[in-house]
């Protein structure tokens, strides 16, 4: 099992290709692939390659499927005997991003091939993409 951890959003993310995981905004159109070169660590077959911050010429291409946007968090804040109450919502714009491979200096470790067909549910039937 090939796998990389990748930095995105000012987080870090351990990523594997054939899955798709919500990160945050990215301001790139749905359906198109883009290479994210922020790749901390590489394992694959036993062999795992640690960058100092960043492993040198090493890629994570992807699809962006769609933009979505998180969970409702709430927030109250309230302070006693005072009257004061305050109460706000907020939810985080997120985008889902399929992996579809991980390579280093152009070699091709670990790469699925997704056919891009989304099943778009409506109220009598399916309709395909």
């Amino acid at each position: 099992m090939s796998y990389a951890i990748i930095e995105t959003g000012g987080k870090q993310l351990k990523v594997e290709p054939g899955r798709f995981y919500d990160i945050e905004r990215l301001h790139v159109e749905a359906s198109e692939t883009l290479a994210i070169d922020k790749v901390l660590l590489i394992s694959h077959d036993d062999e795992v390659t640690v960058g100092q911050p960043f492993v040198e010429g090493a890629v994570v291409e992807g699809t962006v499927l769609d933009h979505r946007r998180g969970k409702k968090i709430l927030v109250y804040k309230m302070k006693p005997k005072k009257k004061t109450r305050k109460k706000r919502g907020h939810r985080q714009e997120l985008t889902r991003f399929m992996i579809n491979s991980i390579s280093v200096n152009g070699e091709v470790l670990a790469m699925v091939e997704t056919d891009l067909k989304r099943v778009v549910l409506t109220n009598s039937s399916t309709e395909e993409e």
